[in-house]
């Protein structure tokens, strides 16, 4: 696979992004942006890319530095609107990702989005990697009321020792969720999903694993 940089415009300025483009003609595609620390090059954002990419998937990763959940969902949407009308990738759907603070924002993006009457089905489902259910010892007030509205496919990946989204209080939002859904637990991981005892990649490799499993069936569903 390889890399093509581009400006999304966005408002009054450009989102910087980075296309990861599989060898043969793409069919799905995701979009994938970082949590409220760091960017686009964030390791596992790098990693999943590639791992995509090199599975047949195109990977779209953008980065956008506000810390307002608001503010990042109104980018993510403008990253969507983009690739729905790129001339370079004809896709049939795509499926948005994110880490952490990037996860509520591409599910609010979804939320909005299919309220529009003319939803049409290219947002294909959500993955979300560390989703932040809750601050830190704050378990009181969960950021559960976007999930609970969706209604494609959304795949969670999360660490068991999460300190933003404890396992209990994840399992019970997702047993309330109408859609199809999945968690993967990594096991021990924190927020940062490192694990004491593995290696970055080694996580990094269980984590791309689940996610692109999980593409291939959702996409294989539906085209039965």
């Amino acid at each position: 696979h390889f890399q093509v940089k581009v400006k999304i415009p966005f408002g009054n300025k450009y989102l910087d992004a980075i296309f990861s483009v599989p060898e043969k003609k793409p069919t799905y595609g995701v979009i994938l942006t970082h949590g409220a620390g760091g960017d686009m090059n964030f390791p596992h954002l790098v990693s999943l890319a590639a791992c995509l990419a090199s599975h047949g998937v195109l990977c779209l990763r953008f980065t956008c530095k506000g810390l307002n959940v608001v503010y990042r969902t109104k980018a993510f949407k403008a990253v969507v609107e983009y690739l729905k009308l790129s001339d370079d990738y004809k896709l049939s759907g795509v499926f948005l990702a994110g880490r952490s603070m990037g996860s509520r924002a591409a599910a609010s993006v979804i939320c909005q989005l299919s309220q529009d009457d003319d939803d049409d089905g290219f947002i294909q489902g959500l993955v979300c990697l560390s989703y932040p259910l809750h601050r830190p010892k704050l378990q009181s007030k969960l950021r559960d009321e976007d999930l609970l509205l969706i209604s494609c496919p959304v795949l969670f990946v999360s660490g068991s020792a999460d300190e933003m989204c404890e396992k209990q209080l994840l399992e019970g939002v997702v047993s309330k969720m109408k859609a199809p859904k999945k968690i993967h637990w990594i096991d021990k991981a924190n927020h940062g999903m490192a694990v004491k005892g593995r290696t970055a990649n080694d996580v990094m490799e269980e984590i791309n694993a689940q996610v692109f499993s999980w593409l291939r069936e959702n996409v294989q569903l539906q085209h039965k």
